[in-house]
């Protein structure tokens, strides 16, 4: 797990003077430190949007300043909205708001990192592990986190690049996962896998995914990998349907290299990051997996269990529960 440290966010923005510390460890911040607040949101839900106009109507309200990204002001239909791209929406604002699922938060993820500017989610999705607060508490918990009072949580990312005849012509970085697979083909595909510089295995397989912790409650669980606790500096190699049933998934230091090279294969093999583009791999090209050097700051009100929110989220306890009910009853 990291060290403790401390983080100044005013080296990458002047309006925001704070002190971040362990990985989630309460801090109790002025409520001067969030003036101006981002708003992100999912595009294709009209309950999104009625949150956004609720939050951007009780910012104000506080005399703050939302920030819209120009994609999420398109959506609300007040036209005195202030927006920028979201490129730049970690440079001018000091606390982003994403209001969607966990992919919105992915997609803000990847361009807020850079700027170390912390970002707190809002669920209008299915599962929610990382956009954790509830549409009905929006208001209450939000009030908490902008008077200082929340748990930060610092994620680590992936960045990958792929090369070929040893130039880069691709790279990405992810949040959740890397995943190697075969596209709309139902053929295996052939890779070699090698970490640190050391081989560890010649594969046929559907492919592979390597997963941060974060990543490892998402598309990772389902292919049957380990759950790694956020804290932990960590990633997690799960092969996706090996045709060798004794290739199980294995987890390694977070400071690891991971070096994936295409084998001879009847189809084109891709990659992709998070799920966003796919590209298509060639024999011999080769795919870098590290850790970012940047973490995301995401935000928690206060109270945050990782514990109950698997509990929560992947359904743990749920035959002890019916049961406590049928005995209450």
């Amino acid at each position: 797990m990291d060290e403790p440290h401390v983080y100044d966010a005013s080296q990458t923005n002047p309006i925001l003077a704070l002190t971040y510390r362990h990985p989630m460890q309460s801090a109790n911040l002025s409520a001067k430190s969030f003036r101006n607040i981002g708003l992100i949101g999912r595009p294709d839900k009209s309950s999104v949007v009625e949150t956004l106009s609720l939050i951007h109507d009780h910012l104000l309200h506080l005399g703050l300043h939302p920030v819209f990204d120009q994609e999420t002001a398109a959506l609300v239909p007040d036209n005195n909205t202030q927006s920028v791209s979201r490129s730049l929406l970690g440079e001018v604002v000091d606390l982003v708001i994403v209001v969607g699922g966990d992919g919105s938060l992915l997609h803000a993820a990847r361009a807020l990192v850079r700027h170390n500017t912390p970002v707190i989610g809002v669920n209008r999705g299915r599962l929610g592990f990382l956009t954790d607060i509830k549409p009905s508490e929006v208001i209450f918990k939000l009030d908490q986190v902008l008077q200082g009072h929340f748990q930060l949580d610092r994620r680590f990312l992936l960045e990958m690049e792929v090369r070929s005849k040893g130039e880069t012509i691709y790279d990405a970085i992810a949040l959740n996962d890397v995943v190697l697979h075969s596209g709309r083909s139902v053929h295996m595909i052939d890779f070699e896998l090698n970490i640190d510089g050391q081989y560890v295995y010649r594969q046929h397989s559907d492919g592979l995914i390597v997963s941060t912790p974060t990543g490892s409650t998402a598309y990772a669980l389902s292919g049957g990998g380990p759950i790694l606790h956020p804290g932990m500096d960590a990633i997690a190699l799960v092969p996706m349907h090996p045709h060798t049933l004794s290739s199980r998934p294995i987890v390694v230091s977070g400071h690891s290299e991971i070096k994936l090279t295409i084998r001879e294969n009847r189809v084109l093999p891709m990659v992709s990051a998070d799920g966003q583009n796919s590209i298509s791999l060639n024999v011999g090209d080769t795919v870098h997996i590290r850790k970012h050097p940047f973490k995301l700051n995401l935000l928690h009100p206060p109270g945050y269990d990782f514990y109950m929110a698997c509990r929560t989220k992947l359904g743990w306890n749920q035959d002890f529960d019916s049961f406590q009910q049928q005995d209450d009853a």
